[in-house]
């Protein structure tokens, strides 16, 4: 069996950043009353795993496409990833295994990989999948027509080949660092069905056919999506066989919805987390969990505007906000501070960049300097007979971000700066104001991966509309590191890169990173199975079950 070398090189790295995630989860955990309760239930056979009921989760999203490849926001790959597999995938302790993939081979040089398939996997249609079907989803995603923010990835295979049915074989011009994790859930689909279509102009985005633990029964736009268990699922049979994920846009609602059990699982803000759920009704009936994630919230700045083109502006609206009070007051301590696009504790994260202090009076000194004042003495500064207001777009139902943006918007006011801040729909948000640019300020989150390129987010080639530097942030020296970060197997030089870039990224301020969030879910405690890890819960969702005792929802067959 061939070893391979780039493995090597990061898992070394991945065992400290898995330690220090281990650590916090075995800090904070679940927390349930049930833990004894449950090993006692192992005893009775009454209580062992069983198919069967209804889990039914809760989300201020509705999904907006369900082709991963086409998906930009989190909803709509949270469900997505339970239709569709990728050739790979993270396991618990963030080394990269086979999915669709049963192994593969690397050549020394990291040039080229070639992937041996699993057999006899079908689609949920029953046609057997098969190279082709990634060749097909490669072609996809590679087209000039595809608007996918993730075809830079691909774009960097200089030949992709089926050897044959079972075999698929790709080769980089270049060293590509994040080339093995690349080939995730984005990439495969249904040639059979797919060929000579045009992926958005069919109805596949919202009838899809995957291979994945579940499939789509029905979606009511608005209201919910109905998915049942793919009782041919190449791994196993889910134990549950129906996922019902509820849209309800504001949070309060899904609370409510939560005690009178109308779902059975949902992400708790910061306050129902500690104080609405800390009472013997929910210790009783649910396991809550808090864990760190891959992810960060921050203000953003459309850099083309006038107000934000000088970065003394963008450097004394830093300084105008204080971090410590949001993390306190919004996220009730269950956070941290962010400093950069990564996240503490993973190996890129560099603990040394410019931190900006609460100051306001730094603020109104850079404000000054960069020619903003108050002439009239109504409070707000003026340049060019121009009063400094703007508008903070977010989206409806994250009161963690309404709330942040209310704070913001009162520590600005002290500086002499007005602000408005004004509530989308999500797809409003993302299709008419993001996609088109037409923002002066936004507050939203990233999801980053497990590996450190972030070349999708930061590189200035990746400007049009549904690639994620809508901000227009444009640094040559950022592009170039970019480029080094992910042209290097050698995870020093790769750390090097993305050190130097937090430090360009800390004194540009494109965006102002607000703070990094624990997820902490909620799910009732009937579900069992569950196993928290630094990938989060949901991984191993086709593995939990209710025993047949527990079971409560259950949906009549067709």
């Amino acid at each position: 069996m061939e070893i391979d070398t780039i493995e090597i090189l990061s898992t070394r790295f991945m065992k400290k950043v898995v330690y220090l995630l281990l650590i916090i989860l075995v800090m904070f955990g679940c927390e349930s009353r049930t833990s004894k309760t449950i090993q006692a239930d192992l005893k009775d056979d009454t209580y062992r795993p069983a198919y069967g009921d209804t889990l039914i989760a809760g989300s201020i999203g509705e999904p907006s496409v369900l082709i991963p490849m086409l998906a930009g926001d989190s909803a709509s790959h949270d469900v997505a990833g339970l239709i569709f597999n990728g050739l790979v995938k993270y396991d618990t302790d963030l080394s990269v295994i086979g999915d669709l993939a049963e192994s593969w081979d690397i050549s020394p040089d990291g040039l080229v990989i070639t992937f041996h398939l699993r057999k006899s996997v079908k689609w949920t249609d029953g046609v057997e999948f098969t190279a082709d079907d990634v060749m097909f989803g490669y072609k996809t995603i590679i087209n000039e027509k595809t608007p996918t923010a993730y075809q830079g990835d691909y774009l960097q295979v200089k030949k992709a080949e089926v050897i044959d049915k079972y075999t698929f074989r790709v080769t980089y011009e270049k060293p590509f660092a994040p080339a093995l994790s690349s080939w995730g859930n984005l990439v495969v689909l249904p040639k059979h069905l797919l060929e000579g279509k045009e992926i958005t102009k069919i109805d596949f985005g919202r009838n899809p056919v995957g291979m994945g633990p579940y499939k789509l029964n029905k979606w009511t736009a608005g209201q919910e999506l109905i998915l049942d268990s793919n009782r041919g699922y190449f791994e196993a049979r889910p134990y549950i066989d129906h996922y019902i994920y509820r849209v309800i846009p504001d949070s309060a609602t899904m609370f409510l919805e939560l005690q009178a059990g109308g779902i059975d699982m949902m992400g708790l803000t910061p306050i129902q987390y500690t104080k609405q759920t800390d009472n013997s009704f929910f210790k009783n009936n649910f396991q809550k969990f808090r864990y760190p994630v891959f992810s960060y919230t921050y203000l953003g700045f459309n850099l083309k505007h006038p107000w934000f083109q000088d970065k003394r502006v963008r450097q004394a609206i830093a300084h105008a906000i204080d971090k410590s009070e949001i993390i306190d007051v919004v996220l009730f301590g269950l956070g941290s501070p962010a400093t950069g696009p990564y996240v503490p504790n993973t190996w890129p994260y560099n603990p040394n960049v410019k931190k900006y202090e609460y100051n306001p009076e730094k603020s109104k000194h850079l404000l000054k300097e960069a020619g903003w004042v108050d002439t009239n003495g109504d409070g707000i500064i003026e340049k060019d007979g121009k009063n400094f207001d703007f508008t903070i777009l977010t989206n409806m139902g994250n009161n963690l971000r309404k709330n942040t943006a209310t704070i913001i918007q009162w520590r600005l006011k002290q500086v002499g700066i007005k602000v408005e801040i004004r509530m989308l729909e999500w797809s409003t948000f993302i299709n008419e104001f993001i996609d088109k640019r037409r923002f002066q300020a936004v507050m939203l989150g990233w999801s980053i991966g497990i590996d450190p390129d972030q070349y999708d987010i930061w590189h200035s080639s990746k400007t049009k509309e549904k690639e994620f530097n809508f901000i227009s942030f444009n640094n040559p020296e950022v592009d170039e590191l970019l480029e080094k970060g992910r042209r290097t197997f050698n995870i020093e030089q790769r750390k090097k890169a993305y050190y130097r870039i937090q430090e360009i990224l800390a004194y540009e301020l494109p965006y102002i990173f607000l703070y990094v969030p624990d997820a902490t879910p909620i799910v009732h405690v009937r579900f069992r199975g569950i196993k928290p890890s630094p990938i989060g819960i949901s991984y191993n969702l086709y593995q939990w079950y209710v025993p047949k005792k527990l079971q409560r929802h259950n949906i009549m067959e067709p």
